[in-house]
């Protein structure tokens, strides 16, 4: 299977912004809470391709962006947010670990948003800590919308990610 070819630049910014273009309107959406939550300013394109392709593309090339972040001298490598989405509630924490993982409460399977299913988020999160190289973990603290779950999972994670990605507040 030939690699999926993908553009991305990620720059830390006082506000966040997003130009996603994967050719999936719903990961497009959530990669801009993310980035909006985490103070980036993201310029991501995916070639077109097949869905689970994409998302494997798009996750790698942002978690290899995030890595370059969080190796500049000076970032504080952890981070943790509590986000709100209608009835929804998300924790995230994560920080730099050399065996990358996701561990997370929710079952993403047997969902769908968009038209697509919510594992698709699943595995696009995963492939962001392998390629960033981070320990994240995601609690569900409330919510039952996929949707609005969706929504606060990323944006706590947005959150986490611009934290560990800033210097690391002095004492």
């Amino acid at each position: 299977m030939p690699e999926t070819r993908t553009g991305v630049r990620l720059t830390l910014a006082a506000e966040g912004s997003a130009n996603v273009t994967t050719g999936l309107p719903v990961l497009d959406h959530l990669i801009g809470e993310l980035v909006r939550s985490a103070r980036f300013q993201l310029s991501l394109e995916v070639a077109p391709g097949a869905a689970d392709e994409t998302v494997v593309a798009a996750g790698r090339a942002f978690g290899s962006a995030v890595r370059e972040q969080l190796d500049e001298s000076g970032a504080a490598g952890t981070g943790w947010a509590l986000a709100p989405a209608a009835e929804a509630l998300a924790l995230a924490a994560l920080e730099r670990d050399e065996t990358p993982r996701l561990v997370t409460n929710v079952d993403f399977s047997g969902q769908r948003v968009g038209g697509l299913a919510t594992d698709v988020a699943s595995r696009f999160l995963a492939e962001v800590a392998d390629a960033a190289r981070i320990n994240l973990h995601i609690r569900l603290v409330e919510g039952t919308d996929p949707q609005h779950v969706l929504a606060a999972i990323f944006k706590a994670v947005g959150s986490a990610l611009g934290q560990a990605c800033r210097p690391a507040p002095s004492s």
